[in-house]
């Protein structure tokens, strides 16, 4: 998540810097055609071209409006996944037949609440596996770009990738050597919580109601983590995705030959000076195409993304301090040139 006010001209020149290379070559490549070798044959009127232009405007409007949904609605699922985090261990805690707890007790609550992080670091890690259409799988060029983003990101973030570490501290080593058994550990996870909810009212600590809300509670983090999983295993409709990007590229190879007759009717001078002026409106055109396609996909570890790497921590801190773990506890995850995780 970018987390500076605006999106400063390094994060630009990052997501579309190179694009301004091809661009400035073709539209140069046009009016010096034009100018030095009068080659007025390949000049069409611009009209159409304009006409092009507005219909891709629309077009990619539709696209980044469909990509900010998918956007926000991850962003609601951790919200939710907060709320419902802080519900559950208070209610986890609160909930007592007895006038004191036993140790025992109290050892499977303090087990059921060190689980729910664990839970938490496992679901993140497995919705940052990368699918085939997301960007850190692209072949070649492209994919090598996105892959030097990646890593760049989790240098800043000593954290980004120590989740089997915090999987050690918050599961015991029979749970820990059951994760290679399940191909979504996360799952298991809950239902573990389950088993052990039902335990603590078969022992009598809890009330059959109070274990119908606790229930309650984990049949929301299965909610919330079949919502973002159907967002991170559906990708926006390719139809969508493709086409925008193909007439994106047929509008940019059109606009040099309509815009560098309608400058040349300033004299020799506007020929040279349409060659900006079509960097910056195509540019412009690759920005808006480049911002809905990488938001489309909010778990594939860019700088566009949910920052889950805080909200976990964040989560993990709120609930060791309820469980009265004061000592020691963790530093929340801060930005770093200007991107949260």
């Amino acid at each position: 998540m970018i987390t500076t006010k605006y999106f400063n001209y390094r994060q630009v020149l990052n997501l579309a810097g190179g694009h301004l290379i091809w661009l400035t070559a073709w539209c140069t490549l046009v009016a010096a055609l034009f100018y030095f070798f009068k080659w007025k044959w390949m000049i069409i009127p611009w009209v159409p071209v304009a006409l092009i232009g507005t219909a891709e405007a629309f077009y990619v409007g539709f696209k980044n409006n469909q990509a900010y949904d998918r956007l926000w609605e991850a962003r609601k699922i951790w919200g939710g996944i907060v709320n419902s985090s802080r519900s559950f261990v208070s209610m986890l805690y609160a909930f007592n037949t007895t006038a004191e707890s036993n140790s025992e007790t109290e050892t499977i609550k303090k087990k059921i609440a060190y689980r729910h992080i664990a839970w938490l670091y496992t679901f993140r890690e497995q919705l940052l596996v990368p699918t085939e259409w997301e960007h850190m799988s692209q072949k070649r060029h492209f994919g090598d770009i996105n892959v030097r983003r990646h890593r760049l990101i989790k240098a800043g973030f000593p954290d980004y990738g120590r989740t089997p570490i915090f999987l050690h501290k918050y599961l015991s080593e029979k749970e820990l050597d059951l994760q290679p058994e399940y191909k979504n550990f996360a799952t298991y996870l809950i239902s573990k919580q389950a088993k052990e909810v039902n335990d603590l009212k078969n022992f009598g600590d809890i009330s059959d109601f109070n274990q119908m809300q606790l229930q309650d509670a984990l049949n929301l983090f299965y909610d919330y983590q079949g919502q973002a999983e159907r967002i991170k295993k559906f990708p926006s409709p390719r139809q969508f995705a493709s086409t925008a990007f193909i007439f994106n590229v047929i509008f940019i190879m059109l606009l040099p030959l309509g815009l560098v007759n309608e400058f040349a009717k300033l004299g020799n001078w506007g020929i040279l000076i349409s060659v900006p002026f079509c960097v910056i409106i195509g540019w412009i055109y690759i920005v808006m195409e480049l911002v809905g396609d990488y938001s489309e996909n909010p778990f594939e570890g860019m700088m566009f993304d949910i920052p889950m790497l805080s909200i976990c921590r964040t989560i993990e801190i709120d609930i060791l301090q309820m469980i009265g773990e004061h000592d020691d506890l963790p530093e929340p995850i801060a930005s770093k040139n200007g991107v949260l995780v």
